[in-house]
């Protein structure tokens, strides 16, 4: 029975309903099957031979056939759960004028379950979001002498980084891939800017301070035409080649102006957008689609970023981009994580089919004959087996689950690593408000590295993350949802979740504290713009399921919010008394409850499944989950709660899993502590038990292993799986069947047979007591040896569950194996 909950919080209920907590997961890979790989063809797509001239081969659609085992069965066969991708091809022969279009099978692409994880070879992982700097332009100071002097980096997605610095004489440099620095006025005429009086035109308008930067570099700068810039930029890109004019020009032209070598990616030219405020013509500024689009950098990105790095010099007060505001760091998902690994497997993909159109003849050619998708679906399993952010996944408990689809890391490909990330990297920043949750994180020497999404936090169309807030009109709250990044969020004042309100969602209070600017500051209630949704906005899951939170210490709530996470399911569950509202969310998007999809009448249950007669007629069966091993040896196990003929509406909980009741999550139980000395029994840290904790199981759990028992083809013959095996006493085999293997709910001890098991023996001289019994029985006493399987040392338990897999059925097995038996 579920208690009927009271509410005695004193702040007002979350202004607007939460969204499903693993999105980060779904939402990207739903963008990755419709457009991130439609992105990867089109850009590989037309592949030309290497003369250019005779064949090309187009991409033209791609789709995914049904997977062929469900999540259940591949999980249970130790399968991964994977969908056939299949792509059609259009091959243009210019030689004999010929057009082939052709369906070609690529391979079998993992998919992602309902939950937001990947079942790879039986075992569920998930890809862990990347925290990283974003491609764009950032502005840099060095201090020399007291004095600030300001540099930018123009930093692409693919290709070489641009490092501008200005030195303590007013000469402006740049270094292009970290190679030695050349003098500004090099790369601005490389880009268009030839003539020197062109160049001091164009910074007229900025440059009247005291140092004029553009003429110091002018007077440093050797070249003084558009060739001899080549020249010097790649002097400093080869050192010691020979710099011819053109082999300058087409080196340096390839380097920036070619797509497939240099490209800004759509976040790149957003932010290059937003910081140097460049418009579109008719104006507009701000968000993609609104300014240039071009992923290459132009003249006027350049100018724009020397006139600003100019004005930051000439400002006394000016102050360097802080790198570690979430304004200027992205987070990519599990999506743009595969994409850019793909990315990789189209380069030799490219190069495989390049190949194959100056080797095979051109007559005859059919476009499967050019494709070998095995070179790209090895990045695919490499990506899902090896990555570092390609995890196993963290089955302690629901929570645990949860919170792993939600982690954010700063570490992997392309990231920090623990010996590099200084103290800035890891510290909590005031644009993590609402966000990232400030409170959970490891403590060991990942602290700060990777860290949670709060409750209501979002990746937007560039992986920037946004926090909702609600606009606040005269001082009334209106209905209005407004998603806002970090930086546009410090243009208004905003107040917190815990301001009071009347029941018209007026504010109360005369003068409101607010946060403006990235600081806490009050005003008016007049002129509050905007009002966070909820007070547990600020937080994560796991720190929002500890009540009266408001009180602890932000180390030990650090603490309690990791250890959450490492609770093992007890036998009987039990909801927590006092809770802080979140409990039913999490269990709910954790996805180990089963929630009815639609409405109906449940017409049977057992301890199987739960059978429900839809109101379209339908019948619907949903599993039950008993005694399943999860990651972690816990026990994932299911209880029904509905009766027979019980009406179900849509979103209603059917059954629990191993760490909820009543579809409440129950991490632990409701004790009754108490604070008093006894008689020295609980010096320090020891804590006394009541007898009844232990009688009535109340922390008592259960853990799951596996042991295998491998049955191979020899060179004297097959193993055989048998009850009867010589000098083994009638006792310990007892509980076997007739095929030597242990029966289901038998209670075994270290050293008991699982599975009866003898190999063929080779022919080897007997001994006399060997002959005798030869001779009195005429038979070969034992020319088998004993191979069973046998519990090991120091377990015990009783068996749940036992799989066969068989090469005659066409499991997949290892070379020699006929048979695998897994208990």
């Amino acid at each position: 029975m579920k208690l009927p909950t009271k509410n005695f919080s004193s702040q007002p209920a979350p202004l607007i309903k939460q969204q499903f907590l693993a999105e980060i997961q779904t939402i990207s890979w739903e963008w990755f099957i419709k457009k991130g790989l439609r992105e990867l063809f089109d850009e590989l797509s037309p592949i030309r031979d290497y003369s250019g001239k005779d064949l090309e081969l187009y991409f033209l659609d791609y789709y995914f056939d049904e997977p062929k085992y469900d999540e259940e069965t591949s999980w249970f066969k130790g399968l991964s759960y994977e969908a056939p991708l299949r792509v059609k091809l259009k091959l243009i022969n210019h030689r004999n004028k010929s057009v082939k279009e052709q369906e070609v099978y690529f391979g079998d692409f993992p998919m992602m379950t309902k939950r937001g994880t990947f079942i790879i070879n039986g075992i569920e992982r998930v890809v862990v979001s990347q925290l990283i700097r974003s491609s764009g332009v950032f502005f840099t100071a060095e201090v020399f002498r007291g004095k600030k002097f300001f540099g930018a980096k123009i930093i692409p997605n693919r290709g070489a980084w641009l490092e501008f610095g200005t030195d303590p004489d007013g000469v402006i440099g740049v270094k292009i891939d970290r190679h030695r620095k050349a003098p500004v006025t090099n790369l601005l005429r490389i880009f268009g800017l030839e003539d020197n009086k062109e160049i001091i035109k164009a910074f007229s308008d900025i440059d009247k301070g005291p140092l004029k930067f553009i003429e110091a570099t002018l007077k440093k700068d050797p070249a003084k035409n558009a060739l001899e810039s080549y020249s010097e930029i790649y002097k400093r890109l080869r050192p010691g080649d020979l710099a011819t004019p053109e082999n300058a020009k087409s080196l340096i032209d390839a380097m920036f102006h070619r797509i497939d070598r240099y490209s800004l990616s759509a976040v790149g030219r957003f932010k290059l957008n937003q910081r140097l405020g460049i418009k579109n013509p008719e104006g507009k500024q701000g968000s993609y689609g609104a300014g240039k689009q071009s992923q290459l950098l132009d003249l006027e990105d350049l100018i724009l970023t020397v006139k600003e790095i100019i004005r930051l010099n000439n400002d006394p007060l000016a102050e360097p981009d802080d790198i570690d505001h979430l304004g200027n760091r992205r987070a990519r998902a599990v999506g743009e994580l595969l994409q850019n690994r793909l990315y990789v497997g189209f380069a030799r993909l490219r190069r495989v089919v390049q190949d194959r159109m100056s080797t095979l003849d051109l007559e005859t050619l059919t476009p499967a004959q050019l494709i070998n998708a095995r070179v790209l679906m090895a990045v695919v399993k490499k990506f899902f087996s090896s990555s570092q952010l390609s995890q196993f996944m963290d089955q302690v408990n629901p929570l645990s689950e949860l919170e792993h689809k939600r982690r954010l890391s700063a570490m992997g490909p392309g990231g920090l690593t623990r010996e590099r990330a200084g103290f800035e990297v890891r510290d909590v920043h005031i644009s993590y408000y609402g966000r990232i949750c400030p409170i959970e994180t490891p403590e060991g020497q990942n602290i700060g590295l990777i860290s949670h999404l709060a409750n209501y936090s979002r990746l937007n169309e560039f992986g920037f993350l946004e926090t909702p807030y609600l606009k606040v009109k005269n001082g009334k709250v209106t209905s209005e949802v407004v998603w806002l990044g970090a930086l546009e969020e410090e243009k208004y004042k905003i107040a917190s979740g815990s301001t009071k309100l009347d029941s018209q969602g007026r504010i109360i209070e005369e003068v409101v504290e607010v946060r403006f600017g990235g600081k806490p500051t009050t005003c008016s209630k007049e002129e509050v713009e905007f009002i966070d949704v909820a007070a547990n906005q600020v937080v994560g899951v796991a720190t929002s399921l500890i009540p009266f939170l408001e009180h602890d210490d932000a180390n030990r709530a650090l603490m309690g919010a990791n250890m959450q996470r490492q609770a093992v399911p007890s036998i009987r569950p039990d909801a927590p008394l006092v809770s802080t509202g979140m409990e039913e969310k999490a269990a709910f998007d954790s996805g180990r409850l089963i929630i009815a999809e639609n409405d109906g009448e449940v017409i049977a249950v057992d301890g199987r499944s739960i059978v429900v007669k839809e109101t379209t007629g339908e019948k619907r069966i949903y599993p039950i989950h008993k005694f399943r091993r999860s990651n972690y040896y816990t026990c994932i196990s299911q209880r029904p709660l509905v009766k027979k003929g019980q009406k179900i509406k849509k979103g209603e909980v059917l059954a629990d899993c191993s760490s909820s009741e009543n579809g409440i999550l129950a991490l632990g139980q409701n004790l009754l502590v108490a604070f008093i000395s006894w008689e020295g029994a609980n010096f320090e840290d020891a804590i006394i038990l009541s007898e009844r904790v232990k009688r009535e199981d109340l922390f008592t759990s259960i853990y799951i292993e596996d042991f295998y028992c491998d049955v191979r083809d020899t060179k004297l013959g097959p193993e055989i799986t048998t009850p009867d095996i010589p000098n083994v006493p009638e006792e310990k085999l007892k509980n076997l069947d007739e095929e030597g293997i242990i029966r289901i709910g038998a209670e075994v001890n270290a050293g008991d047979i699982l599975v009866g098991k003898i190999s063929p023996k080779g022919e080897v001289e007997l001994t006399s007591e060997e002959k005798l019994l030869q001779a009195v029985f005429g038979e070969k006493a034992a020319d088998v040896r004993d191979t069973s399987l046998v519990l090991p040392h120091g377990k015990s338990g009783r068996v749940v569950g036992v799989k066969i897999f068989s090469a005659d059925r066409g499991d997949k097995l290892e070379p020699g194996v006929i048979k695998r038996i897994q208990v």
